[in-house]
C-alpha cells in the first residue's frame, strides 16, 4: 500500500469509485507533469451531502463537510488518472465553487474544508493556491464543486 494511501486510512477516508462525468467532458487532462482535474462535486453514492446555498439552507460547517467530500472525490479522480497517490508531487490549486446566498460571505471559509483535507493527506505538499467564487446554483443543487491542479510524477 502506498505512503499516501496509509494515509487515507489512518484518516478513516476509503476513496470511492470514481463517478463517469455526467455531459460532454473528461473527468481529468493530463499534459506533461500537470493533471487537471474537472470539477467535482460533494456527492457521495451519487447524492450530494448538502443541498442548496450556503447562508440560506446549508451551515458552514455543512459546507466545510461538503468541501470536504468534494476533496476526496478529486482524490478518487487522481488515483484513475496515475494509479498511485504517491505520484503526486504537489497540490498546485484548488478551485471552488459555493453555491450562496446573496449575504453569504463565507465561501472561504466553506473552502477550509477541502483545503484542509489535503494538507492532512500531502503534509508540504498539500499546500496550495485556491480561489472561491460564490454561485447562484450548481448542477443537482449541490452546495459546493472544486475543481483542481496537481503536479505528478
Amino acid at each position: 500500500m502506498s505512503l499516501v494511501e496509509n494515509r487515507l486510512e489512518e484518516l478513516g477516508i476509503e476513496l470511492p469509485r470514481s463517478v463517469a462525468p455526467i455531459a460532454n467532458y473528461v473527468g481529468f487532462v493530463r499534459t506533461g507533469n500537470l493533471l487537471f482535474l474537472s470539477g467535482q462535486l460533494c456527492l457521495v453514492d451519487g447524492v450530494p451531502v448538502a443541498k442548496g446555498k450556503l447562508g440560506a439552507q446549508v451551515t458552514v460547517e455543512a459546507g466545510q463537510a461538503a468541501a470536504r467530500i468534494c476533496a476526496i472525490n478529486l482524490l478518487s479522480q487522481v488515483r484513475v488518472a496515475v494509479g498511485d497517490l504517491d505520484k503526486v508531487v504537489r497540490v498546485v490549486r484548488l478551485g471552488g465553487f459555493v453555491s450562496s446566498a446573496p449575504d453569504f460571505f463565507g465561501a472561504s471559509v466553506v473552502m477550509n474544508g477541502a483545503s484542509d483535507l489535503m494538507l492532512a493527506v500531502f503534509g508540504d505538499k498539500g499546500r496550495h493556491a485556491r480561489s472561491t467564487i460564490g454561485v447562484p446554483v450548481l448542477p443537482a443543487d449541490a452546495a459546493v464543486e472544486i475543481e483542481a491542479t496537481f503536479e505528478v510524477s
